[in-house]
């Protein structure tokens, strides 16, 4: 073989071999890996100790994770942290454990095995593996992996909400709603922000127990936010002057529409939509993370990551003006700001 077919080789395997890498990293953040290694380096009898491993398989793995620059190693046989690993704390200001352990769930490999059929279908393959959709599953049947989400959403929103609400100009907003936000974290961010707005955390009743304590009965925010149970799918009967929907219109574009049309049909004419997502097609430096994301979307939920094109058609189908777009600064995949009006 030339050079060039050398290199096409390599890269292949390496695209072949990309679950297992996966799964080595998913493997450090279930064993504790990064917990165990503080400041000082540790020898590999350490880390097997620490975490209960038998040291022989555990060096290959070390070996395997070096490779890929998630630990380092100092001299023979002793491991520090580097900058990936350290994300992977669960101490971590700035971590991504959840996420890791979510994207790696039990569920992703069954699914993964058949995304050929949600070629064919467009479709969601779940129903088809477990017998029910996507969120039904996660509640009825594997309510560890739904902890998982939940803390998962939590930990990225923690990354980005100071960053988004900086973005967000609440000057003139009487009343900011937050459209399937979850526990709230990003509005939360934003009151403190804007001391003149009061906020409505808009989600499923059985999620609104779980909001930030800031946001519920004796939270210091309480007396300036409402929470409000409902499907969005289905009706919002909230009225605001802004609403945001944040990585929220990922589902099917079905339901991204009702969901807009539902705020246009409870807000007053001139009312903002803000949606906070990332754009599939905007940055190639990002696209190996967004474009991966758009499918593992389709398996799960039927959905999909948009285009700025995209976006811009869900706004005028729903019957809005579309306004703009812009970026949110220090994200990645970067987030932006869409926005569109409830037409008079």
């Amino acid at each position: 073989m030339n050079g060039s077919n050398t290199a096409a080789v390599r890269r292949l395997e390496e695209l072949a071999f990309g679950a297992g890498i996966a799964a080595m990293v998913q493997t450090a953040a279930k064993l504790g890996l990064p917990d165990a290694i503080d400041a000082e380096p540790r020898t590999l009898d350490e880390l097997a100790a620490a975490v209960n491993a038998d040291p022989y398989p555990l060096g290959r793995l070390m070996r395997a994770l070096t490779t890929h620059e998630v630990f380092a190693e100092v001299s023979p046989g002793r491991y520090a942290h580097t900058d990936v690993s350290r994300l992977l704390r669960k101490d971590a200001e700035l971590g991504l454990v959840h996420l890791v352990l979510w994207i790696g769930a039990a569920w992703t490999w069954q699914a993964w095995q058949h995304l050929d059929d949600a070629m064919r279908t467009g479709k969601s393959v779940i129903p088809d593996i477990f017998g029910k959709d996507f969120y039904t599953y996660l509640r009825e049947d594997a309510p560890d992996a739904q902890e998982v989400f939940n803390r998962a959403m939590t930990q990225v929103s923690g990354l980005t909400s100071d960053k988004v609400a900086a973005a967000i100009d609440l000057d003139g907003v009487g009343v900011v709603a937050d459209v399937a936000g979850g526990q709230g974290h990003l509005l939360s961010t934003l009151l403190r922000r804007w001391p003149a707005a009061d906020g409505v955390l808009f989600d499923l009743k059985e999620v609104l127990p779980s909001a930030d304590p800031s946001l519920r009965e004796g939270g210091e925010l309480a007396g300036r936010v409402r929470l409000a149970g409902g499907d969005c799918t289905r009706a919002v009967d909230v009225e605001a002057d802004l609403y945001i929907l944040k990585n929220i219109l990922d589902w099917p574009d079905a339901n991204s529409i009702a969901t807009l049309r539902n705020i246009a049909a409870a807000a007053k004419p001139g009312a903002r939509v803000l949606v906070i997502d990332s754009l599939v097609d905007v940055d190639p430096a990002e696209m190996k993370v967004t474009t991966a994301k758009d499918l593992f979307l389709l398996l799960n939920v039927g959905g999909q990551m948009h285009t700025l094109g995209q976006f811009r058609e869900l706004f005028e189908r729903a019957g809005y003006t579309f306004t703009g777009v812009r970026s949110v600064p220090g994200t990645f995949p970067s987030l932006h700001l869409i926005e569109g009006v409830v037409p008079g």
